[in-house]
Parts: C-alpha cells; structure tokens; sequence
C-alpha cells in the first residue's frame, strides 16, 4: 500500500548554497546524512508530512553527480512511501515494470528503497522506501 508521497529528491550542486532558499520560506533543514554506498550527502527538509531532500554529489561518479552534469540541478525522483516494500517490489516486476536493483538496499535514515526506471514510469525516477528495522 502507498500511503503518502514521502519525498521529493532535488540534486543541487551545493547543500549550503541550496538550503537557503527553503530556510527563507520558513522550512528548516533537520539533517544532514551522507549515503557512502550511494556517494551522495543529503539534507532532509520537512515540509508538512512530506520532506524534501537535497541532493548532492560527494564523488564525480556518483548518480548525482552523473545527473547534475546531463540535466544540471532540479527534481531528481518523487519518493513513494510503501508499508510492505518487497511486495510492492514483487508486483511492479511481475507486471513488467523496471527496477534498477535486484533487491531493495539501505538508503538515508535506515530506509528499505528501491527506484523504479524512468523508462517504467512516464519519465519519472520513482523511488519506493519503508522504514527500517527500529534502531537501524
């Protein structure tokens, strides 16, 4: 089940010089954590029962990076929220929908994610996330 839009993914070239503009329409940055395995730093912005999350690159071969460089800044992926993220998974690859991992990784926060192909999507990058495990 898909409760809510959990968040929008913006890749920016630069957390500091990006946060700002959310900062001025009263929102507030209320983490910063760095994803090694996914060679990006983001900052987590709630915005209602929604965040937004800064993206940025913290190595040149990273998809962020990758992305900023073809597209420049803007929306990266929506983030749908799942309360069962392996059959979500199970359903979209039964009925032919591409998704970029073999299986749901580790992404910011503990999260469970997945990302569903642009290509599947109507051009969008669609990321899947259900909350890990409590105190992971």
């Amino acid at each position: 089940m898909i409760p809510k839009i959990d968040h929008i993914g913006i890749a920016v070239e630069s957390i500091a010089a990006a946060r700002g503009f959310y900062e001025e329409l009263g929102l507030a940055v209320a983490e910063v954590e760095e994803v090694p395995q996914e060679g990006v730093r983001v900052a987590i912005v709630p915005c209602g029962e929604s965040k937004i999350e800064l993206l940025e690159a913290t190595s040149a071969d990273s998809p962020i990076a990758r992305f900023l460089e073809k597209r420049g800044p803007g929306i990266h992926h929506v983030c749908l929220a799942t309360t069962d993220l392996g059959a979500t998974d199970a359903a979209l690859r039964a009925a032919g929908y591409r998704v970029l991992r073999d299986e749901p990784t580790r992404g910011a926060g503990g999260c469970w994610v997945q990302f569903v192909h642009p290509a599947s999507t109507g051009g969008v990058l669609v990321e899947l996330s259900q909350p890990g495990d409590p105190g992971t």
